[in-house]
């Protein structure tokens, strides 16, 4: 994508309101310049789909499209930002004017519009939904479901979601260049209860990125996903409530990284260093995990659901370093923090819309590679805990504290993965367990592409990833009596 991506940004989104450049350039040219230090108006066009397919029927279905601009002021620590829920000259011009007398009051001036900044080509800018009519949805949907339910009679319930998105945005910064990018994203959800007598258990997953649903059809890629549920709902039907107690803990390779995303990742987010809020407030160049880990924050990688060819200020992505070999590096910044701690933007100003105010938020954010094998990593475990995939969790930014529940997991006894256990959740610190690292597998895995960060009510795609980690001691709080 080059001058083409310019191109359908403007069909999509400056065509219809009866827009131009010149518009752009006078609206950011009123709140400029006076005391306001950076400025920029983010143009946004969406549209969205969900199909949700339950026990055979569709449940729920449907289509929306949202058009609108944000305007944003910054001056010092200040900010303005209002957003107009339609695209057009007036519009955008009180949504200019109000967020400059927010953030502060000063002189107009005008801007010419420097460069075009046109993004890179991380995914493809096709719509994702283009090529498949509701019946043929539906159908895709309704086929899954009935190979699941013959599986296993023992299957109950079967629930199965597709999503998909195409987003094109528009960007105007106080520099004059002007930035697009098209960003498509699919998600297939599937969701499996499992009877057995009295005892009812779920399984579920899922995938997805920045490609078309034709992707869900290659190699049975979508079937597989309900696999995986049936798999994981029968195993759970198995599962013996697990020990609680310090123990060893062997996290697996891929989703189990959304550990490391929650505990480790937003405190690495510069607003939250800025104001010294973080665990990892002032402590770059600094001992802050085991020297077996190096985490970086990747928004480049192909076709993923958290990359991005720029964020949401026009910056381009970047694969930044966060912690190498145990050793803070720096933090994911976007615009405004990265001026007011004097560094450099890494690509990680996002926002949920043009509704929504941009701040520092992960893209793929994962562990690189060790050198262990994932079974000599087993091996090395006397008596502990295996856990393969998590749910939901929580975490605490300023102290690091982190509570998540394992929804796969099983028990370590001499060496070997024995029986699967359920119930299991993990406590701890952040800083801590990333000093407890003791192994790090060659086994680097990101996940199926289902992540959704959550933060200050905003919520964006992201990726997690990691190879087999071994901690040496983790707090696991379980339900065996």
């Amino acid at each position: 994508m080059t001058a083409d991506t310019l191109d359908m940004a403007r069909r999509h989104i400056l065509d219809p309101a009866g827009l131009n450049e010149a518009a752009l350039e006078q609206a950011l040219g009123s709140l400029l310049p006076g005391s306001i230090e950076a400025a920029d108006i983010y143009m946004q066009h969406i549209r969205s789909e969900s199909w949700t397919l339950e026990d055979g029927a569709v449940k729920s279905g449907g289509h929306s499209i949202a058009r609108g601009v944000g305007v944003r002021a910054m001056a010092g620590e200040k900010t303005g930002f209002a957003y107009a829920d339609d695209i057009g000259q007036s519009a955008l011009l009180q949504a200019a004017s109000t967020a400059r007398s927010i953030a502060q009051r000063g002189q107009t001036g005008r801007l010419r519009v420097a460069d075009r900044f046109a993004s890179m080509d991380y995914y493809t800018d096709q719509d994702p939904m283009d090529g498949w009519q509701d019946k043929d949805k539906i159908d895709y949907l309704q086929s899954i479901e009935r190979t699941l339910r013959g599986m296993d009679q023992r299957i109950a319930e079967v629930r199965v979601n597709l999503a998909g998105s195409f987003e094109v945005m528009l960007l105007l910064s106080e520099d004059g260049r002007l930035a697009a990018d098209i960003r498509p994203l699919v998600r297939m959800n599937v969701s499996v209860i499992a009877a057995s007598g009295k005892r009812r258990e779920q399984g579920s997953s899922g995938g997805g990125g920045r490609f078309g649903y034709s992707e869900f059809k290659q190699q049975d890629r979508g079937l597989n996903l309900g696999r995986e549920a049936v798999r994981k709902a029968l195993l759970n039907l198995e599962a013996s409530p697990v020990p609680a107690g310090v123990m060893p803990v062997v996290l697996g390779p891929g989703w189990p990284g959304v550990l490391l995303h929650e505990a480790v990742g937003h405190g690495l987010e510069g607003d939250f260093n800025r104001k010294g809020t973080s665990e990892y407030s002032g402590r770059v160049g600094q001992q802050v995990a085991s020297p077996l880990c190096t985490i970086v924050d990747d928004g480049t990688l192909q076709n993923r659901r958290g990359s991005l060819n720029i964020d949401d200020e026009g910056t381009p992505t970047e694969c930044t370093v966060l912690i190498e070999k145990g050793v803070l590096k720096g933090y994911m910044q976007d615009k405004l923090n990265a001026r007011l701690m004097k560094q450099q933007p890494t690509g990680n100003g996002r926002r949920e819309s043009y509704s929504a105010v941009t701040m520092p938020r992960m893209t793929n954010t994962y562990m690189l590679a060790g050198e262990s094998d994932p079974e000599e990593i087993i091996r090395s475990v006397d008596k502990g805990l295996y856990a393969v995939d998590f749910g939901g969790g929580s975490v605490d930014i300023t102290s690091g504290e982190f509570v998540f529940s394992a929804t796969e997991a099983y028990l370590i006894e001499k060496g070997r993965v024995t029986a699967p256990v359920k119930g299991a959740t993990l406590i701890g610190k952040g800083p801590d367990v990333m000093a407890s690292v003791s192994m790090v597998g060659n086994d680097l895995s990101l996940d199926t592409g289902v992540g959704t960060c959550g933060k200050d009510g905003q919520s964006v795609p992201v990726g997690v990833g990691q190879p087999t980690l071994k901690v040496d001691a983790v707090t696991v709080g379980g339900t065996q009596v």
